[in-house]
């Protein structure tokens, strides 16, 4: 399942305001990357991004980083 604009195979990353990188992941009831993007927080800066660039090793998971760009 792709859904529209392959939401699914999609992540929304941004700077949780505390060092750390919060990781927004889509539900099967998302229609589209559009709408994720609503729930990062107002102001900050956001990437989409492949669902394979997000390290599936969490050992480190606390010491991820957001850079803009």
């Amino acid at each position: 399942m792709t859904g529209v604009d392959g939401v699914y195979n999609k992540r929304v990353i941004y700077d949780n305001g505390e060092g750390g990188v919060s990781i927004l992941v889509p539900s099967t009831h998302c229609p589209s990357i559009d709408r994720l993007i609503q729930d990062v927080p107002a102001g900050r800066a956001y990437q989409v991004i492949d669902m394979s660039e997000v390290p599936t090793d969490r050992t480190f998971r606390d010491a991820w980083t957001f850079e803009e760009g």
